[in-house]
């Protein structure tokens, strides 16, 4: 599952970014890791006694189309570690070399990308996201050739492993049914350890991810975030986003926004986002099924029945998050809200309302006597009437205001401040993405100086393209 390797070693080292709080919380000191020792060790080039980095292999379908070889073509697991909180956490770079999982790639990483997967998985997490984490990002003064040359950097990660549906592809793949067990076993210990004390610990295992994975898609939806690339060697077992490529945030609400440019027929929408995961759900069962029964029809009936948690548990995060967004009670009737939000949805649709701000200006909708006002959120539609008789019934449910406030983000990484952040930092100034990266590790607070963070592209930003990078 694993080939021993080393990263390359970069001419130049220099620091982007540090998450001195995620050190922190690692046990690793942050003044050791702006050290030249310390960079080494962020990009691979020092590696810690007893540690044993490795390429990681999985196999996954890209696009709908399987791929029986991946792998870590250029990451490296560099080992793992225990955090404050007991957990096991992986370190894991990525742009650090080609590795025998390479496939002809040059395995390495333009400074740009590493530092989207830092912006964007950071803001997850500050919105309340379960994903990976970044901790570093250094440049490695090596240029990578793209469409022009670039500045190389690394991107060191952390995540409670590297697990993948993908993972699970490969070992099935090789028929052996002891090393799909074996790994079967290890992510039940990692993950979800309650399924080892279950009769059928590796249904329990099925049915945990597939909650995991059905409330990690709930989430994203919630906040409007379109991952580009949902192949299953992108989906993890332990329910955490990974790999930032073309991932992007809606801006105008629309179910079929697409940001991919390699996604020319909408397979990744934001509206697909729920059936894809059913979808690769259903091959990381495949891969499972030498374990579910003996007998395959047996097997394939047990994973049939264990999948139908997806929807109710979907639904439930889905609807609880909706709520909060609106402000309203968890004691009314799931009809009277499903119906209130699919009307809504509907409004946003019909007008292109930005999805982000509608929910803020609603907010001051919600307030009570001189402090509500309608307006901000009202004069965001074309259909006034529809929309009033929408508020009215709202209104009528006794929206908590505070609540909106606390759940609804003023700042996402919206995609012409990422753009611009990226641009600037590319060329060498970093100020951008600071400023950037403070106002999106902290979404829902309103500050003075920030207003333009909070606010749609503008007109003659144009349509927006993502790239993975690589």
């Amino acid at each position: 599952m694993a080939v021993r390797w080393q990263a390359d070693t970069a001419p130049d080292l220099r620091l982007l970014v540090l998450n001195e709080r995620l050190a922190s919380e690692l046990g690793l000191d942050s003044a050791w890791l702006q050290t030249s020792d310390g960079l080494c060790f962020l990009a691979g080039n020092l590696v810690p006694e007893g540690a044993a980095p490795v390429a990681q292999a999985y196999a996954g379908h890209q696009f709908g189309g399987f791929v029986p070889r991946l792998g870590d073509g250029r990451a490296l697991l560099l080992g793992e570690l225990v955090d404050d909180d007991g957990r096991m956490r992986d370190i894991h770079l990525k742009g650090s070399g080609p590795t025998p999982f390479a496939r002809g790639g040059d395995g390495l990483a333009a400074v740009g990308p590493m530092l989207r997967e830092y912006l964007v998985s950071e803001a997850m997490h500050a919105l309340g996201v379960p994903t990976t984490r970044s901790l570093a990002v250094v440049a490695t003064g090596r240029s990578v050739q793209r469409d022009t040359l670039l500045p190389g950097a690394v991107l060191a990660r952390v995540a409670s492993s590297h697990l993948r549906v993908g993972s699970f592809q490969y070992a099935a793949a090789t028929g052996d049914t002891n090393l799909l067990r074996r790994l079967a076993d290890h992510a039940i210990a990692r993950h979800h350890p309650s399924a080892a004390d279950e009769d059928r610990p590796y249904v329990a295992l099925f049915e945990a991810v597939v909650a995991a994975q059905a409330s990690l898609i709930a989430r994203w939806m919630l906040i409007g975030f379109v991952h580009g690339v949902m192949n299953t060697d992108n989906m993890t077992i332990s329910g955490e986003t990974i790999d930032y490529g073309p991932c992007a945030f809606m801006e105008a609400y629309d179910p079929d926004t697409v940001f991919s440019s390699i996604d020319s027929w909408g397979r990744y929408a934001y509206g697909n986002q729920p059936a894809i995961a059913g979808w690769n759900l259903a091959r990381f069962a495949e891969s499972l099924l030498p374990l579910l029964a003996d007998d395959v029809q047996d097997a394939i009936a047990i994973a049939e029945e264990s999948f139908e948690v997806f929807g109710p548990e979907y639904e439930s995060v889905w609807s609880s998050g909706m709520r909060a967004k609106l402000g309203l009670s968890a004691h009314l009737g799931g009809d009277v809200v499903a119906t209130l939000v699919d009307q809504l949805l509907l409004l946003l649709r019909q007008s292109n309302v930005d999805y982000t701000s509608f929910f803020r200006h609603l907010g001051q909708a919600a307030r009570r006597g001189a402090e509500s006002d309608a307006e901000p959120a009202r004069g965001l539609f074309i259909d006034l009437a529809g929309f009033d008789d929408w508020m009215s019934r709202w209104r009528a449910l006794g929206p908590d205001a505070e609540l909106m406030d606390r759940t609804n983000p003023i700042h996402i990484p919206r995609n012409h401040l990422v753009e611009e952040a990226l641009t600037a930092a590319t060329a060498g100034d970093l100020d951008p993405l600071g400023r950037l990266l403070a106002a999106v590790t902290a979404p829902c607070d309103k500050r003075p100086g920030l207003e333009r963070y909070a606010s749609p592209a503008p007109e003659d930003f144009g349509t927006y393209q993502t790239f993975c990078g690589t």
